[in-house]
């Protein structure tokens, strides 16, 4: 049992060892663009888990939601309260419900100039682009003018973009990609999307 024992320790302290010198290597100090993709639930779930984070440490945050805004969400309705938070969503609601490419494209621009204003704001620590993705996969904004914007950002700022379908353009640019795999869906079980879970 001793011997067991005396092996997890020595396991330990080689696992410590090794996550010491990647702290001690990580020098650099500025904001990150994180991009959250793929098929699988949770990409803006983890957005806003961020976003709680941020928050929490007494930072300022910046929410642009793309897509969703027709609906209220849980997430809307309880962060556009807090004080530090500011907050704009499209309200045209997703795309195949409106089937109005110039509608939405408007609706599009209209938030993406807050977008804009909010990438440019030193102020803000974190800015969140929920599921802007798609509206650039849709063309109704231009790939160049979110990657114009985030190249411009105050250096200490940290962006997360969300959505599936995120290009190579934008992978590439970004610090950290994580990509969220659909195992299975309730949804494609026929059960109905929930009230303070699925929004």
């Amino acid at each position: 049992m001793a011997n067991k024992s005396d092996k997890h320790e020595q396991k330990m302290k080689n696992l410590k060892s090794k996550v010491d010198l990647k702290i001690a290597a990580a020098t650099e100090e500025r904001g990150e663009i994180i991009v959250i993709t793929g098929n699988g639930k949770g990409k803006s779930s983890s957005a806003f888990g961020t976003a709680l984070r941020s928050l929490g440490h007494g930072y300022k945050v910046g929410i642009a939601q793309f897509i969703k805004g027709a609906q209220s969400t849980g997430e809307q309705m309880f962060l556009e309260k807090l004080p530090d938070v500011e907050y704009h969503a499209m309200c045209t609601g997703f795309t195949w419900e409106t089937q109005d490419k110039a509608k939405d494209t408007e609706a599009t621009l209209e938030l993406w100039k807050e977008a804009e204003n909010m990438l440019a704001n030193p102020d803000l620590h974190l800015v969140v682009l929920d599921e802007i993705t798609y509206v650039v996969s849709f063309g109704y904004l231009e790939l160049q003018k979110l990657v114009d914007a985030l190249k411009a950002r105050p250096v200490e700022q940290t962006v997360i973009i969300t959505g599936r379908g995120a290009g190579s353009t934008l992978k590439e640019m970004a610090d950290t990609v994580s990509e969220v795999k659909e195992v299975k869906h309730a949804f494609q079980q026929g059960l109905k999307a929930r009230k303070g879970v699925e929004y």
